[in-house]
Order: structure tokens, then sequence, then C-alpha cells
């Protein structure tokens, strides 16, 4: 069958997007394809596949389904969900500007900036709150309470005080301490924060990350982000992607790395996270039940079809 496709990017972080209401592909060969579509060699190129889906419920505009480039299904990507958005803005599929849109079951609320042609030129995703509970985002390190945190900017008013989580905890990766702290947005991340003396940009990820994605305490692998801190509201971060590798950015890993950064005490509430596809901007109040706000551009690159 030949298949219509979209390639677009979310500083840099890049996906094959298929319209799932008009090319059927069936189920059971959507992994296989987005193997295929993912190979820079000889396939399209890019991070992964995600099919955007029609939803028969009134309450929620599209549904995002996302393979890695390894053809695993992924729960959540930031950046993803702004290209979905502008998406389905730009070929009229809605003439909402503010969407509900679904993944892995979880709803996230989107508001569109549409420029003087028409189109979006940037997207808003409220990411839903922070999953900080080792067990749910899974880790399987116990964790610490989050009533015994001291920091300014977060809230621990509203906790019982049996909630835990795993800041700053040490693991061992190929024989080295490092200290992570871990954040679900739907997807699991652990945020590692690396020391004056290492340059982020000379950093060896690839020796490290495959080994943080499949470490025994992340029982479905994890994201793993590097970060150096600039100021209380600039941080830079490199991501190894589960399932795929280095990426020149992930939302959900600037959303995590932010909730990261405040929970340690190295920021402000806003934070821009600069990657190596560009800019980010991620917010959020330090209420545990608050949703961090991400906000970013969605690029279309090219359109074309695919014999599979």
């Amino acid at each position: 069958m030949r298949i219509n496709f979209t390639k677009m990017q979310g500083c840099g972080n890049d996906y094959v997007y298929i319209d799932g209401g008009k090319e059927l592909v069936p189920q059971d060969k959507k992994s296989e394809l987005a193997k295929k579509v993912s190979d820079r060699h000889f396939g399209i190129g890019s991070d992964g596949l995600i099919f955007i889906n029609p939803v028969a419920d009134e309450d929620i505009d599209f549904e995002m389904e996302m393979y890695n480039a390894d053809g695993s299904r992924s729960e959540m990507c930031g950046n993803g969900m702004r290209c979905v958005a502008k998406y389905v803005y730009d070929k009229r599929l809605t003439d909402k500007k503010k969407l509900t849109i679904i993944s892995a079951g979880k709803k996230k609320y989107i508001d569109l900036t549409i420029d003087d042609n028409n189109f979006v030129s940037s997207v808003k995703v409220d990411m839903g709150a922070p999953i900080l509970e080792p067990a749910m985002v899974p880790v399987t390190l116990k964790g610490t309470p989050l009533k015994s945190l001291d920091i300014s900017a977060i809230s621990t008013a509203n906790l019982s005080g049996t909630e835990n989580a795993v800041i700053d905890q040490p693991i061992t990766v190929k024989g080295k301490k490092w200290h992570i702290t871990c954040v679900s947005m739907g997807n699991p991340h652990a945020v590692v924060f690396l020391p004056d003396d290492v340059d982020l940009a000379t950093f060896d990820i690839e020796s490290v990350g495959p080994y943080f994605e499949n470490h025994e305490v992340f029982p479905n692998r994890t994201n793993t982000e590097f970060v150096k801190i600039d100021d209380k509201n600039n941080v830079h971060m490199r991501v190894w992607e589960r399932g795929t590798g280095e990426t020149l950015a992930c939302g959900t890993g600037c959303c995590a790395t932010t909730v990261a950064c405040i929970l340690n005490g190295h920021t402000d509430n806003t934070v821009t996270v600069h990657v190596l596809g560009g800019d980010i901007t991620c917010s959020w109040d330090g209420v545990l039940s608050s949703p961090v706000i991400m906000e970013g551009p969605a690029t279309t690159v090219f359109e074309g079809s695919i014999e599979f």
C-alpha cells in the first residue's frame, strides 16, 4: 500500500505524521511501519511515527498514537503533541484554537497561536501535573518524603505526608555513581544534573544513555535528561530518549527537567530549556496537583508518500 505522510519537527525532534482517518494501516503493522519510516538511511528518517486519529467523543478532538523509532509504543511526546495540533489546524481538520488531544488515555489541553496567514506559529500545551510517586513513574527506588522538602518554590501544604519522590538520589551506572531526580510526564524521566567540570557539549551521551535507559531500577525503561544550570530561568539539556537514542529535543523531557530543577531548588518556576534543536519554555507553580505548561514551535518539513 502507498501511505501519505507529513514530516514535522519541534525544535528538531522530528516525527513522521500519518492521518489515521485516511490511511488505514492495520494495527499489527504499525510497529513495523514505525521502524521503516524512522530509518535515516533506508526510510524517511525520524525519531518515530505518530498517527493522528479521529475520536468518537465530543469532549476529545483527536488522538495521538505514538511509536518510537525502534517500533515500541510511547505514551507521550510534548514536541509531537505540538506538531499534531499544528497539523490538524493547518490542514483544516478543525477550526478550533483550543484543542483537547488524547494520548495513551491522557488528555492534553492545547492553545494555538495563529499567524497572519491563518497557520499555527506556536503551541502552548497543558501537560498535566507531574507524577513523582516512585511506583507511578515507575522507578523502584524508595524515594524521600516530599513533606521534608524545604524549597520556597514548592507548596507542600496540601500533602498528607505519605508522598515520596526520587530527588537527587544516587544510582550506579557503568560503575560510576550518578544522582537522579525522577519525574513522569505521562512517560518516565530521570534527570541528571551534571557537575561544573563536565562540558555538556562534549559529554559522551552515547556511552551512558543506553545504560540509563535500560537500568534495572526502571521497569519500563526511561528517558534521561543531562542538564547544566545557567541561571534561575535558563538551563541547557541533552536528552537520551527511550527507544530512540539522543534526539535534538524532548518536550516531556523539558517539562521533567523544569520540575526537577524546581524540586532541587536550582531555578524559579519558569524555565527556558535550551536543547540542541532550539528553546522550549516550561512553567510549573510548585503545587503538585498543578499542570506543567509547555510552549514552543512546531514546523512542517515536507510531505510525501511511501510504499509499505
